[in-house]
């Protein structure tokens, strides 16, 4: 094969690997503004928390986490150290229904009386039962304090999905059902924020786009011996 021909054929395995990376699936997040309107021990309250959503794949489940940025309700008297915990559900959509929990820990430091309760980040499990797209918006959140459920807070904007994930249920294929349950293998994986998306996408395309150069070079090399 003459060596202008070697050259491009190269060039050609880069360039397709770069649309292969192109077309990758990722899953899709952001932080999206949500308004709860709270029932509590001294009456209503609401505020507005930018809530965000991340999963990481644990072989056929994923951790969800669940973040605020802004506390939603207060509390009158002073919490003591450990007494509060929040717990909220979360509305699947898409290629799945339904909902699941996630919990946070009980607060490290105590809570001022007045002062905005800080929620944290919030953990669960999700078991994929159909592949496919499945997106993930903030639900009822319930602030448990001093032996009670002292808020319940429900979204009342209508609030968007904060994260679209494409899933493979346990013994299915994307865009195909299944409804068994189990491993189906693998080990963890980066997280599915859009940063930590690109990062691992941007790696996967170096090494596509040094594959091709490394094969240029060899041609090159070789055509001169």
């Amino acid at each position: 094969m003459p060596y202008r021909r070697r050259t491009a054929f190269a060039l050609t395995v880069a360039a397709a690997g770069s649309v292969v990376l192109a077309s990758a699936p990722t899953a899709q997040a952001a932080v999206v503004d949500v308004d709860y309107a709270c029932e509590t021990k001294i009456g209503p309250k609401g505020a507005v928390s930018p809530v965000d959503i991340e999963a990481v794949r644990n072989g056929g489940s994923y951790t969800i986490t669940m973040s605020f940025e802004k506390g939603v309700s207060d509390s009158p008297v002073e919490l003591p150290k450990g007494v509060m915990t929040p717990r909220a559900d979360l509305r699947l959509g898409g290629a799945d229904t339904g909902t699941i929990k996630v919990k946070g820990t009980p607060n490290t430091a105590a809570i001022p009386p007045d002062t905005p309760i800080k929620i944290g980040r919030l953990t669960g499990t999700y078991t994929p039962k159909k592949s496919g797209k499945v997106t993930f918006t903030a639900g009822v959140l319930t602030v448990h304090a001093l032996g009670m459920d002292a808020a319940v807070c429900t979204p009342k904007n209508n609030p968007r999905p904060s994260l679209e994930l494409e899933v493979t249920a346990a013994g299915g294929s994307a865009g195909q059902s299944s409804e068994d349950t189990g491993s189906s293998g693998g080990g963890e994986l980066p997280r599915t924020g859009p940063l930590d998306s690109a990062t691992a996408l941007g790696t996967l395309g170096g090494t596509v786009l040094l594959t091709g150069a490394a094969g240029v070079l060899w041609l090159t090399r070789r055509t001169a011996r």
